[in-house]
């Protein structure tokens, strides 16, 4: 790009100089430009101009009424009364350089007479790194080589190669920026220890320079064309134990370099090998993984250079039986005195367990004590729910099977999660570590530590009423640990269920809480619903704030009531927050007396604004019930 650019500047300077003399100096009819030395210099040297008029071209016989000006491009730079004029010019810079000689006389515009370009360069200095090559066994041999510094002058180029029996081919480049040329010629491998030479001269106004000899042979500077028509087979349609790569090379090939990756990777393996004649196995690919594969060729062990890459062949292995196990929790829900809802989740294998695609789960179920299978099911799914009695004892294994067969089952005995009270952690506390994840810990069991195998921390959304639907979340942790950070589908501004699991070979204990990673004022008060009189008191009941609303845990929820009309601070009431809480009694209110109720909620960062008023009148004896006035929604 910079070599283009320069060629084009130096084309546009002679352009624009020629057009310059051509134009003002009208082909130097009235006087001569002359120059000494050379108006090609070396950079640094002193140059004399002079400027002459011809015979009766001043401007009068008088020569003291000729005015000669010398002006470098626009500028004057000297000038003499008479018939000629002299100057010495020094510290001109590289490249060209316009003089102009002009005329001026009286009362009339200065008449150009003439003009001369100087050159300024260098001598070409010894060309560098002469290299020469070869592409394929029937490619042409093609030498580059470094210039050096610009001579800012034209300067030519001739490339020499001699071989044996006295056989000598030349190329010339006379292009101002050449440094790379191709001979046309193609070398054969009859004599591949035959040595060549090449040599390149450069040569401007002010010096020639030659290169250092460059001795070489066949083997040297072919590089073969990279290797094509790549493909791979594997040996078993089910198996990738074992695969063959398949390629085409030039005849005289002798080495071969092999390499390949996963497509999502950026490590690469490398084999070399030899004489492979177009071929080789490969036995460490991952089943049902798309590889990459690319292969480079050589002629000779010691000399010459490797080819390119070859073009990627991008090829998936085959499937392979699963492996690992599926990691399995449940959750357990009484429906009534002789059913209970049993509902399984497991997680996906990772890729390298899977070892395909996932085609389906079979989940078997099956009870214990009689020894018979009750249920077994295919499912596409990661979760699945039945029910069963909740008398006797009942497992049940999960498996991931892919078109290749299964993986080992999980198995799991179907217990009461929570029922050991003795092996329930405590004091399980959940802080905030990040905008997406919560730091849970505990402390062991105070009873029945050594009974602990292992630790289940388990998170949902919080979400009154049915949760049946939402997400279960899971992580297990040995039973030295005492902490587990949860970050998967952490959101912040929501609140979770976390509930802590200890359990031993045959029972578990837990412990909860909510928690949440960020947290801020509700955006809405609970909305009262009604209100309610029950033996000289009030009994309020609402809907819960919109689970988005919330913004985090709910920590308590306030009644406000006070007077209608009053100007008094209203009385408040504190509830702590429970799940399924939705009315709570109000004491101590004047009968016959109209009173205004409001609630807010609380999480830790603060408290929400006021839901609807209602207003509500106690009548003593006589049961009462709101609903006369309209609701009034305030906005704090």
């Amino acid at each position: 790009m910079a070599h283009t650019f320069r060629r084009c500047s130096l084309a546009l300077i002679f352009i624009t100089m020629w057009l310059l003399i051509k134009a003002k100096i009208d082909e130097c009819k009235r006087g001569d430009v002359t120059v000494k030395p050379s108006r090609v210099i070396l950079l640094g040297s002193t140059v004399n101009i002079s400027c002459s008029l011809k015979p009766r071209q001043g401007c009068s016989p008088y020569s003291r009424r000729n005015k000669l000006i010398l002006y470098k491009f626009d500028r004057r730079i000297n000038f003499h009364h008479g018939h000629s004029l002299n100057a010495q010019v020094t510290g001109l810079p590289l490249g060209t350089t316009l003089f102009v000689c002009k005329l001026a006389c009286i009362n009339s515009d200065e008449i150009p007479i003439c003009g001369a370009e100087i050159l300024v360069g260098v001598a070409p200095e010894q060309p560098q790194n002469l290299s020469c090559i070869q592409k394929g066994e029937q490619g042409t041999v093609t030498c580059t080589w470094e210039r050096g510094q610009d001579t800012h002058l034209y300067t030519e180029y001739t490339l020499q190669l001699s071989g044996p029996k006295n056989l000598t081919w030349q190329k010339q480049c006379k292009d101002h920026y050449c440094d790379y040329l191709d001979f046309g010629i193609n070398l054969t491998p009859e004599s591949p220890e035959s040595n060549f030479t090449a040599k390149v001269t450069a040569v401007n106004s002010l010096g020639s320079s030659s290169s250092f000899p460059s001795t070489f042979t066949f083997l040297d500077i072919v590089r073969p064309l990279p290797p094509w028509d790549i493909r791979i087979k594997f040996q078993k349609a089910s198996s990738v134990s074992r695969c063959t790569l398949y390629w085409r090379d030039e005849g005289l090939v002798l080495l071969n370099r092999l390499r390949y990756r996963p497509s999502n990777s950026r490590h690469w393996n490398m084999v070399n090998v030899t004489e492979a004649r177009g071929r080789h196995d490969l036995l460490d690919l991952k089943p049902f993984t798309e590889y990459e594969f690319q292969i480079s060729s050589k002629l000779h062990l010691y000399k010459g250079s490797w080819s390119d890459w070859s073009e990627t062949l991008r090829a998936q292995t085959p499937e392979e039986e699963p492996t690992g196990m599926l990691d399995v929790w449940y959750m357990k829900r009484h429906i009534d005195y002789s059913r209970q809802q049993i509902s399984l989740f497991w997680k996906n294998l990772s890729v390298s367990e899977a070892r395909g695609k996932i085609l389906h789960y079979q989940v078997t179920l099956q009870e214990l004590t009689g020894g018979k299978v009750m249920t077994q099911n295919i499912t596409g799914h990661t979760s699945w729910t039945t029910v069963i009695s909740r008398t006797g004892n009942w497992a049940v294994a999960v498996s991931a099977a892919n078109s290749k067969g299964s993986s080992l089952p999980t198995r799991i005995n179907i217990m009461n999660l929570c029922e050991a009270g003795l092996l329930a952690p405590h004091q399980v506390s959940a802080n905030s570590e990040s905008m997406d994840s919560i730091l849970v810990t505990w402390q062991p069991p105070r009873k029945d530590l050594s009974a602990v195998q292992e630790y289940v921390v388990e998170w949902r959304q919080l979400h009154p009423g049915d949760d049946t639907q939402i997400p279960l979340n899971w992580l297990r942790s040995p039973s030295y640990n005492v902490s587990a950070l949860i970050s998967e589908n952490i959101k912040p501004y929501t609140c979770y269920e976390i509930r802590v699991h200890a359990l031993s070979e045959d029972q578990g204990g837990c412990s909860s809480i909510l928690g949440n990673s960020k947290h801020k004022a509700p955006l809405s008060g609970p909305h009262i619903n009604a209100i309610t009189e029950e033996k000289g008191s009030i009994l309020i009941s609402w809907n819960s704030i919109p689970v988005q609303e919330q913004m985090g845990c709910l920590l308590h929820y306030r009644i406000y009531w006070k007077e209608r009309d009053s100007n008094s601070q209203p009385q408040l009431c504190e509830i702590p927050y429970r799940v399924s809480q939705n009315s709570h009694p109000i004491n101590g209110l004047q009968p016959r007396v109209t009173y205004v109720l409001w609630m807010t909620a609380l999480t830790a960062a603060g408290e929400s604004s006021q839901g609807n008023e209602r207003e509500f009148c106690l009548q003593g004896e006589d049961t009462a019930a709101l609903g006369q006035a309209p609701d009034r929604l305030v906005h704090a």
